[in-house]
């Protein structure tokens, strides 16, 4: 529990101490000493009953025995070896601190009994273990012995004094967005999201996030996987036929206009034809600049969204970019229909389901270029097929943060180790480094107001387990592809 301390509870060396401190630097830790960070690789698997370490080695070396628990057999075995390989490399071989990592996933074992004998053994910290569910159940272990846990799963839902969740989570992704979008002067928020625990939990923290901030509440509808049934629920949520309307009668009022403007008897013709306004051979004006602000504001393009800018459910890669390629002549087919009553709409499928997403933003008139579209990080790994949500944002850590860490690991292991090698790291780094201070893993060094800096970014533990991330915003370009559109914060608040 967090009120209680992880340690002895003395100065913890400031971030400038620090860098001047040590040679054999392991990570870039925010306001952490490495103290010349002493580290060695222990067993990777559990030890025989009743342990290996004897009691007086146990005392001596209480602050530096760091447990790890990973799925080193079974369904998730290829990633929880990259993870434990990520580790070895925070925790360097031979210099005094023991990574125990541990199998939870070996047959016969349990996480809970895993966690126990851990703790048996003389662990001090629990890094691990990587599921939601395993992560309850060591829980039951580490709460009762004030033992610190740092679990690799996402959900929040896991967050507790002495727990900490520390997989990049739905929240973080949000808050960020959120933060972003109201930067640039949106305030009316939407979400449009699968009937799903991802769906939900998107809902829920867009609500949070919206409440925190005095925005009004966002209005959220879920749906199911059927596309036909995705865009008849969108055209509803887009208030389609409203907008219909009010486009149709902004058309009666501009063809009124053209024909005042085309009477001879009040030279409207060749004041038209001068001036660039609507007239008999150009009805809609459409070679003249825009007149009104919002027309020529690059923030604020045409509301209309036509097949040519957004793919079928079936549509390739390569049909989404191209379709995105013609915006300009998109605009102009329909320039007077309004859109919808919110600036920004939070979305949340992937593969063909944001397929149908899109197609039923076309047919509901909601255009990625007028309304910001939010996602989850998740689009990074197809971000090359979105172009048709072009200008679209979802928030991820920095990838020019593990840039060091991922060369030492293709150096050592031949390959470039899945992202969530990351946290692995940087929990590792971080456990190797208070494990070294006077502090030890007291509540005073691990909530500190600066946090950590590591593969993924600057993070900052809460006291209730949640987590703060500095993550980017990235946006989709017009053919697909992503570029930064704001850089990862370097200091984060509690």
């Amino acid at each position: 529990m967090i009120g209680r301390t992880f340690g002895p509870r003395q100065n913890v060396v400031s971030s400038t101490s620090r860098r001047s401190a040590s040679a054999c630097k392991v990570s870039a830790l925010a306001g952490v000493a490495l103290l010349g960070l002493n580290a060695c690789s222990g067993p990777t698997t559990a030890p025989p009953p009743g342990g290996s370490v004897s009691p007086a080695a146990q005392d001596r070396n209480a602050e530096k025995r760091i447990g790890m628990l990973l799925p080193l057999t079974g369904r998730f075995a290829k990633l929880g070896q990259q993870m434990a390989n990520a580790a070895h490399i925070a925790v360097p071989d031979g210099h005094g601190v023991v990574l125990d990592i541990r199998d939870t996933d070996a047959p016969g074992q349990t996480a809970e009994g895993v966690a126990r004998s851990a703790l048996d053994s003389g662990d001090r910290v629990i890094l691990g273990p990587l599921t939601a569910a395993q992560t309850g159940a060591v829980a039951t272990v580490t709460q009762p012995a004030a033992i610190p846990e740092f679990a690799y799963t996402s959900d929040q839902a896991q967050a507790r004094p002495g727990l900490w969740v520390m997989g990049v989570t739905v929240e973080q992704q949000v808050q960020r967005l959120v933060e972003a979008a109201v930067a640039e002067g949106r305030t009316s928020f939407a979400a449009f999201l699968p009937e799903s625990p991802l769906g939900h939990a998107l809902a829920d923290a867009l609500t949070r996030t919206c409440a925190s901030r005095g925005l009004a509440t966002p209005r959220i509808a879920f749906h199911e996987r059927d596309p036909a049934a995705i865009a008849a629920a969108l055209k509803t949520f887009a208030d389609l036929d409203a907008r219909e309307t009010l486009a149709r009668q902004k058309k009666a009022e501009q063809a009124g206009s053209v024909g005042a403007a085309n009477d001879p008897a009040s030279g409207g013709a060749a004041r038209g034809a001068a001036t660039g306004q609507p007239d008999a051979v150009n009805p809609l004006g459409l070679d003249a600049e825009p007149a009104s602000p919002s027309a020529a504001s690059p923030s604020a393009p045409s509301s209309s969204a036509t097949s040519s800018t957004v793919p079928s459910a079936g549509a390739s890669s390569a049909s989404a970019s191209s379709s995105a390629a013609a915006p300009e002549g998109a605009s102009r087919q329909d320039p007077v229909f309004p859109p919808p009553s919110f600036d920004v709409l939070l979305l949340g499928d992937t593969g063909l389901q944001l397929a149908a997403v899109i197609d039923g933003m076309k047919q509901a008139h909601i255009d990625p270029r007028q309304t910001r579209i939010l996602g989850p990080g998740l689009w990074a790994a197809f971000v090359a097929k979105l172009g048709a949500l072009q200008g679209g944002w979802f928030a991820a850590p920095d990838p020019s943060s593990r840039r060091d860490f991922a060369q030492r690991y293709r150096s050592r292991y031949g390959y470039t180790p899945s992202v969530l090698a990351n946290v692995a790291y940087d929990t590792a780094t971080m456990a190797a480094v208070l494990s070294q201070t006077p502090d030890g893993f007291s509540r005073q060094s691990l909530l500190r107001p600066d946090g950590f800096a590591g593969a993924d970014g600057t993070f900052v533990l809460r006291q209730d387990g949640t987590v703060a991330r500095g993550l980017a915003v990235f946006e989709i370009l017009p053919h697909g592809g992503m570029k930064m559109s704001s850089s990862a914060p370097r200091r984060l608040t509690q």
